[in-house]
């Protein structure tokens, strides 16, 4: 038996998957960049510049016959807005684009997380929630729901979470300490 896991632990060790199990990993960065097609770019760069705080950095395009070859887009020209979270090398980028096609983007409407499968929601951590709400009532944005709340019993106490739905009505999750509201 135990030549048996020796052996099995020998195929494991020499198998070329060995390195995400020990040692290195394959990933080159520790974020991923996250890309959103938005029916109103305008709309859409407000809400995450003036409400949430992203930054913006320079973009890019994707044209020619590119989009199509990969699968982008069915062959639409791609301009692409991108949004950081920080100035770090590896920051977080929401990469916005609306796309001019033949086809139109279409709206899903979503009530809760669950109702649509796939990516659902975005959460960014803050520092100070009450200034997100503060930017987004300025700005005619609504909580979503009955939020922001304090996180539920077993989870940090002096966190809370506010819900906001973004011009599409894409669900971001704004977490940080207590809103002066809930204090």
């Amino acid at each position: 038996m135990k030549k048996n896991i020796n052996l099995i632990f020998l195929l494991i060790l020499s198998s070329p998957f060995c390195f995400t199990l020990v040692g290195k990993s394959n990933f080159s960065k520790q974020t991923i960049d996250l890309g959103l097609v938005v029916t109103d770019l305008n709309q859409s760069l407000k809400f995450y510049k003036e409400i949430i705080g992203f930054q913006e950095i320079t973009g890019f395009e994707v044209k020619g016959s590119f989009p199509k070859k990969v699968g982008l887009s069915d062959g639409a020209p791609l301009d692409i807005h991108v949004l950081v979270l920080g100035e770090d090398e590896n920051a977080t980028k929401l990469k916005l684009m609306q796309v001019k096609s033949k086809k139109k983007t279409l709206k899903i409407k979503q009530p809760f997380i669950h109702t649509v499968a796939g990516f659902s929601y975005i959460t960014v951590f803050v520092e100070n929630v009450d200034l997100v709400w503060s930017n987004a009532s300025k700005l005619g944005v609504l909580a979503y729901a009955e939020s922001p709340q304090v996180l539920p019993a077993g989870l940090p106490q002096d966190i809370c979470l506010l819900m906001l739905k973004d011009p599409d009505g894409n669900f971001v999750e704004i977490v940080g300490p207590k809103t002066k509201s809930l204090k």
